[in-house]
C-alpha cells in the first residue's frame, strides 16, 4: 500500500495559546512540523524536518505554560503527558520545586504503509530489533507492524506501552495499532514486569515493545524470546555497534565476554590472548538499522554480524529503500562469507570440548551444567584435554599447571569469579543451546511454580521448587505473589531455591 499519513494537527494546535498557534498554521509546510518548543522566558520555537522558526517575539510566560498544561492529560513519573485519542507527546522540563518551566510538544503521526521496507521481516515470525537516532521513525514503524502483525497476519499482538507512545493517549488505543491490544504501563521502572505480565496472561503470539533501555528490561526481552513469542522492538543506540558497547544492552545481541587465548591459538588466529567473543545466542534475530525513513541497513543474522565485528571485520548488510514509486530496491552485499569460515565453525561446534579444571569448583560447575541440561566432558588429565578452565587468581600467580597448559597449546579459559553466573557464561558459550532446550528448560521451570501454587491452593502446607538461577527465582516468586501467596528462597546457589506457601512462617 502507498502510504497515507494521519497527524490529527489540529488537536496539537487547538492545545497551544493562540499567540503561539496564529503564527504556525500559516506556515505551508505545517504538515511537517516536527515539535513545538516552548521554554519559560525564552521565545517560543517550532521545528521542521529541515529548518527551525521563531513562532512569536514575545518571551514564553507561565500563563502560556499553564494553558498548554490545562489542556492535555496527566503527566506521568517520565514527565510525559499525551492528548487523548492522538499520538501526541507532550514532555516536561521542571525546575526543582518540581514547577514546569519548559514543555516540547512532539507530533505524533501514524503513517500506514511504512513497514513495507521489512514487512518480509517481520512476518518471518523471527523477533526484529529497530535502531536509529531520535526522530528517524522508529515508534512509527513499530506502531504499524503492530498494526499489519494483528490485522493482515491475524497474530495475537499485544504492545506493551510504556509512555502511551505507540497506541496514544487515553484508556482506548488510537485505530493506528488495528487490532492490537495494548498494555498501559504505570511507571516506566515496571516496564518489564508488564512485558512479563503479557506473556503470563494474554497468550500473545508477538509482543511489540519501545525502548527497551534497562537491564531487567533486556533479561524479560530474552525471557520473551526464549518461550517462543515474537519480539519486535526499538532499543536505544543507532547501530549494531553502539548497541555492542552499551553493558547494559549488549545482551540483546548476544552479550560480550573476553576470553584468553593459548600461545598457539593466539598465533593462528593471530591476536592477543584476551579477546572479545559472543558469549550466548542474541534474543533478537534480526537488526534494522533505521538510517533514513525509507532507507534501512539490515542484519539479518544477528548472531554472525556480532562475531564478524568482534573479529574485527565489516559486518555484509542488506540496504533497502522505497523509491518515489513505493518500489523496495534492494542493494545486496557486494561480497559473500567464504563457505571454509562457515565449515569451520560448523565442525569446531560440533566437537564438544574435553574440559580441565584448575582452581574452578568442580561440583558447582557440574551442577551449572546440569540446570542448563549440558552433559560436560571434565578430564583429570592434562594431556587428555582440549580446554583448560581456571580462575582469575590463580591465572595471576601463574602456577606450573597454567604454563603447562599453555605449554601444551590448550586454549585457556579465565573465569572472573568461582560463581555460578560466570559459569553458566562460560558453559553457553562451549555448549550452545538449542532454541527449543532453552525454552522447553524455561517453560519446566516457571510450570513448576504455577503447578506449585495450585497444590499450595488445595491445600498443600508449602511447595519447595527445583534449583534455579537467581533470574527465574525472581519470576517464580512474581507467579506465586499473583496468586495471593508468599514466597521465599533458601539455601546457596548452585542450590537456592524457592519455597511457595500460604503464609509466612511465625
Amino acid at each position: 500500500m502507498q502510504k497515507v499519513i494521519t497527524d490529527d494537527m489540529d488537536a496539537l494546535l487547538d492545545i497551544l495559546p493562540p499567540n503561539i498557534k496564529e503564527p504556525l498554521v500559516q506556515q505551508k509546510d505545517i504538515s511537517e512540523l516536527l515539535e513545538v518548543v516552548l521554554d519559560l522566558g525564552r521565545t517560543p520555537e517550532a521545528r521542521f524536518p529541515r529548518r527551525e522558526m521563531v513562532l512569536n517575539d514575545k518571551e514564553v510566560e507561565e500563563a502560556d505554560i499553564d494553558y498548554v498544561v490545562a489542556r492535555i492529560g496527566s503527566f506521568g513519573e517520565d514527565n510525559r503527558a499525551g492528548i487523548e485519542r492522538t499520538l501526541h507527546r507532550i514532555s516536561a522540563i521542571r525546575n526543582r520545586r518540581d514547577r514546569i518551566v519548559g514543555l516540547t510538544c512532539r507530533v505524533g503521526r501514524a503513517v500506514f504503509g511504512t513497514i513495507k521496507v521489512i514487512e518480509d521481516l517481520v512476518q518471518s515470525r523471527k523477533s526484529v530489533l529497530l535502531l536509529g537516532r531520535p526522530g528517524v521513525g522508529k515508534t512509527t514503524m513499530l506502531r504499524e507492524v503492530a498494526r499489519v502483525l494483528a490485522d493482515d497476519a491475524h497474530k495475537r499482538v499485544i504492545i506493551v506501552d510504556t509512555s502511551n507512545e505507540i497506541a496514544g493517549d487515553g484508556d482506548i488505543p488510537h485505530p493506528a495499532i488495528g487490532h492490537a491490544r495494548r498494555m498501559q504501563v504505570a511507571t516506566p521502572s515496571l516496564q518489564h514486569a508488564v512485558m512479563i505480565e503479557a506473556v503470563e496472561n494474554h497468550m500473545p503470539e508477538v509482543i511489540v515493545i519501545d525502548e527497551i533501555g534497562t537491564e531487567l528490561e533486556a533479561m524479560a526481552a530474552r525471557t520473551i524470546a526464549e518461550r517462543g513469542v515474537q519480539l519486535v522492538g526499538t532499543a536505544h543506540g543507532n547501530t549494531l555497534d553502539n548497541l555492542m558497547m552499551n553493558p547494559t544492552l549488549s545482551d540483546l545481541i548476544g552479550g560480550i565476554q573476553s576470553v584468553t587465548l593459548g600461545d598457539e591459538e593466539a598465533r593462528r588466529r593471530g591476536t592477543q590472548k584476551s579477546i572479545l567473543e559472543r558469549k550466548s545466542p542474541p534474543t533478537f534475530d534480526i537488526v534494522v538499522e533505521i538510517q533514513e525513513r525509507d532507507i534501512v541497513a539490515i542484519h539479518p543474522d544477528v548472531g554472525e554480524a556480532v562475531d564478524e565485528l568482534l573479529r574485527g571485520t565489516s559486518p555484509s548488510t542488506e540496504v533497502r529503500r522505497l523509491d518515489e514509486q513505493g518500489e523496495v530496491k534492494v542493494e545486496k552485499p557486494e561480497t559473500e562469507k567464504p563457505k571454509t569460515a562457515r565449515g569451520k565453525r560448523a565442525t569446531k561446534e560440533a566437537k564438544l570440548p574435553r574440559i580441565y579444571l584448575f582452581g574452578v569448583n568442580r561440583s558447582r560447575i557440574l551442577q551449572t551444567g546440569r540446570d542448563l541440561h549440558i552433559d560436560m566432558d571434565i578430564v583429570d588429565n592434562l594431556h587428555e584435554a582440549s580446554m583448560f578452565v581456571t580462575s582469575k587468581n590463580y591465572y595471576r600467580r601463574r602456577p606450573q599447571k597454567v604454563r603447562d597448559a599453555e605449554d601444551a597449546h590448550l586454549p585457556v579459559y579465565v573465569l572472573r569469579s568461582n560463581t555460578p553466573p560466570q559459569m553458566r557464561q562460560l558453559l553457553t558459550t562451549l555448549y550452545p543451546l538449542r532454541e527449543s532446550d532453552k525454552a522447553d528448560s524455561f517453560k519446566a521451570a516457571l510450570g513448576e511454580a504455577e503447578e506449585a501454587v495450585e497444590q499450595v491452593k488445595e491445600g498443600e502446607e508449602a511447595i519447595e521448587l527445583s534449583p534455579q538461577s537467581s533470574y527465574i527465582r525472581r519470576l517464580q516468586h512474581l507467579i506465586a505473589q499473583r496468586s495471593d501467596l508468599d514466597s521465599h528462597s533458601s539455601g546457596r546457589d548452585p542450590n537456592r531455591r524457592v519455597r511457595i506457601y500460604k503464609e509466612r512462617p511465625g
